[in-house]
């Protein structure tokens, strides 16, 4: 496969919903690095979030991390095996962890790698830090010494395992901290059925999770995960009103994946003596909420926070799309496919509330 010197990317320099469309200068690799052709890369909910300023991110950067590509060029240390001990080669179509971690850190030593203290976080880099090319808004990114790469089954959809890097191993990360689901009439509520919603319903029925509740307020999104493993579907009024009248023990489990802040609360409220909630989409600055910490330690509840992932998560991620891909809708999830060109505009427009991914092919 030929090398070539240049990429077009779009950069994000901080205006609101503005991207310029540039060529950049591909370097020459150092130790520990390959480069990447992108393939495919989905707009996750947070690049949505920075591309209209509610969410900070260095400027100016190359955005978008859920990203599959195919391998150009590994330098001499890069890793010649994957997170499966798969052999890895030119021309092999990958994945990788959204970050790429030292392994000798304070928070890597810790089992945090996606806190390393000298990351490099694809889609989430200035210029300024060395790593341009680390979005998958451009036809090629350069993969930095110390990211994990999974090399791809052949024969899985591009819609299907894009958001393994993201969404799917996110989702992973929140299961991990929960214990296996109580024989009898386990109870888990998933509040948010956006991508990561939807897979939470899929991955939670798979384990063995008796009664799934997903709750979001569009009613289209409610009705999509009871195609994805929900049993019960429910808006946030519904859900608080028939957990208060016909709920007797409670939530064994809530899985908080909107964002909501006011959900927190609720979600708290409604776990059984010895439940957990774990949340994972309150990565924005909200108003503070009242907890009251007497009823937390009568009730003997947990409360955990998920953000990113460990690359094993990535690794269960694409085992699981593999295995479950096919079985559930995950193809109709990614709504459309764009080129370059065309993401300023759809940007601009905005996404329609039932819409749950957008897919950019940089060479469409």
């Amino acid at each position: 496969m030929t090398r070539p010197v240049r990429s077009k990317a779009l950069v994000y320099s901080g205006q609101s919903g503005r991207l310029e469309l540039m060529e950049l200068v591909i370097p020459l690799l150092s130790a520990g690095q390959a480069l990447v052709r992108v393939d495919g890369c989905t707009l996750c909910g947070s690049d949505l979030h920075s591309l209209h300023g509610r969410r900070q991110v260095p400027l100016p950067s190359i955005l978008g991390h859920e990203i599959v590509g195919t391998i150009v060029e590994m330098s001499d240390r890069f890793p010649r095996s994957d997170l499966q001990n798969e052999s890895l080669h030119v021309g092999d179509q990958v994945t990788w962890a959204i970050v790429a971690n030292c392994g000798h850190c304070f928070y890597c030593r810790r089992g945090l790698e996606q806190k390393c203290e000298n990351a490099c976080k694809y889609g989430h880099m200035g210029f300024d830090s060395g790593h341009v090319l680390s979005g998958g808004l451009a036809e090629y990114c350069v993969l930095a010494s110390g990211t994990k790469v999974i090399k791809l089954p052949l024969g899985v959809p591009l819609e299907v395992i894009t958001p393994a890097s993201c969404a799917t191993a996110t989702v992973m990360a929140a299961f991990d901290v929960l214990p296996q689901p109580p024989i009898e009439e386990s109870h888990i509520a998933i509040i948010g059925a956006g991508m990561l919603g939807l897979t939470a319903c899929t991955i939670a029925k798979m384990r063995g999770w008796k009664k799934v509740v997903a709750i979001d307020p569009i009613l289209e999104k409610r009705e999509m995960a009871l195609r994805f493993g929900a049993t019960e579907s429910m808006s946030p009024e519904q859900w608080s009103a028939d957990f208060s009248v016909n709920q007797l023990y409670g939530c064994d489990a809530v899985i908080e994946l909107s964002g909501a802040h006011s959900m927190i609360v609720p979600g708290l409220e409604s776990l059984r003596m010895g439940g957990q909630l774990v949340l994972v989409g309150a990565v924005f600055p909200v108003p503070p909420i009242s907890l009251l910490p007497e009823r937390i330690v009568r009730r003997q509840l947990t409360l955990r926070g998920v953000h990113n992932y460990r690359s094993e998560h990535l690794r269960m991620a694409v085992e699981f799309l593999t295995s479950f891909g096919s079985g559930f809708p995950f193809a109709d999830l990614v709504s459309s496919w764009h080129g370059l060109s065309q993401v300023e505009s759809l940007v601009q427009h905005g996404l329609p509330a039932n819409v749950v991914r957008v897919g950019v092919k940089p060479f469409a």
